[in-house]
């Protein structure tokens, strides 16, 4: 899920070289999957109250391998046609996992949490490190064509799951769970916190490298501090939620993860590459802390399965619709500016206010069906 998306940064030179692209039209390599996670993620409940959670996954991991083999020929509309495809396997997968977290371990939400989403920080740690030194090996398409062994793999170990067509036994109308939700403040929270937290993700995973190599690393070093703020959002992600867990108010951990990235991000502007390591160090471990709490959330704050996949659904429907914004919006700033500077003002200013909805998020308090 991860590794797709974090394998496109450090290529960003080698796609636009082969294909002629801007800035701009790159952003949109990594913004088309977001707004498929903003477009698809509220109709996720109707999927699988139609087939089932199992057969809905199942369907998402094939359309995400087809999409990644479709991208990875040389030209233009494939391109962007496979990555259309990669973000709706993907966004239908996003939703469902803090469903199957609710349904299946509900006494160990925080662990589940933290292993699957660190296991997500593997993957795009990966796709960071490795895809400049296996384009050298091969080349760029073959590079991001590798990724389709993950979804492909778990397509095959699932298999087995399709038999069982778990439907809700007690499922809730679709039209009445959008007005609960809707109606929610802290549905919006959460919707907001993820939203913003995913703008900065992603906005970091696509223009990192070239801020970096701007500064005059090399591509493949420019990777390398990519993938430094992967590794490091792993151990946000493995450490945050199993601490989380264990409490009903978890606004202190979110005053902690917020603080870390604006120091990040301050570190990465007004540093050059001084220490540039230690900051993207602390803001990818302040990234991966938030996203596991954001995940965390959705099944911490609703009341059942069922009414999970519709909190998941809208707040990544509605937070990815803002993260859908930031990796065109800061390329189209650097067109404009020739410098990274106003777009990295920009994030600082983004995370002062995702700080803000997370400690709303972090309150204890549950949404009923």
């Amino acid at each position: 899920m991860r590794s797709p998306l974090s394998g496109v940064g450090p290529l960003t030179e080698y796609i636009q070289t082969a294909l002629g692209l801007s800035y701009s039209m790159i952003g949109l390599i990594t913004t088309l999957p977001l707004i498929c996670f903003a477009a698809l993620s509220g109709f996720t409940l109707y999927f699988t109250q139609r087939f089932g959670l199992e057969v809905t996954l199942g369907a998402a991991l094939v359309i995400l391998t087809t999409g990644i083999i479709g991208r990875s020929f040389a030209n233009i509309p494939a391109l962007y046609a496979g990555t259309l495809f990669l973000g709706i396997g993907i966004a239908v997968m996003n939703v469902l996992m803090p469903s199957i977290v609710k349904r299946d371990f509900p006494e160990h939400s925080g662990f589940m949490t933290s292993l699957y989403s660190g296991v997500m920080g593997i993957g795009a740690t990966l796709g960071a490190g490795i895809s400049v030194p296996l384009a050298h090996a091969t080349d760029w398409q073959f590079s991001l064509g590798s990724w389709a062994i993950f979804p492909l793999l778990g397509f095959l170990l699932w298999i087995p799951q399709l038999k069982n067509r778990t439907k809700p036994k007690n499922p809730i109308h679709i039209i009445s769970a959008i007005k609960k939700l809707g109606a929610s403040g802290i549905a919006w929270q959460i919707a907001l916190f993820m939203g913003l937290q995913s703008l900065i993700f992603y906005a970091v995973l696509a223009w990192l490298p070239e801020i970096m190599i701007e500064r005059g690393l090399s591509p493949t070093n420019a990777g390398f501090i990519l993938s430094i703020s992967q590794a490091t959002g792993i151990l946000g992600s493995l450490v945050i939620p199993i601490i989380a867990g264990r409490f009903k108010d978890q606004r202190r951990i979110v005053l902690i993860t917020g603080t870390m990235e604006i120091i990040g991000i301050t570190g990465i502007l007004f540093f050059d590459t001084f220490l540039v390591s230690a900051w993207i160090g602390i803001l990818g471990f302040g990234l991966g802390g938030n996203f596991s709490l954001a995940l965390l959330f959705m099944v911490l704050r609703a009341d059942s399965a069922e009414l999970t996949t519709g909190l998941s659904g809208m707040a990544q429907s509605a937070g990815y619709f803002v993260a859908a914004f930031g990796p065109v919006l800061f390329g189209i700033i650097h067109d404009v500016t020739l410098s990274w500077n106003l777009p990295l003002y920009a994030m600082l200013i983004i995370a002062a206010v995702q700080l803000a909805f997370g400690l709303g998020a972090a309150r204890n308090r549950t949404i009923t069906g």
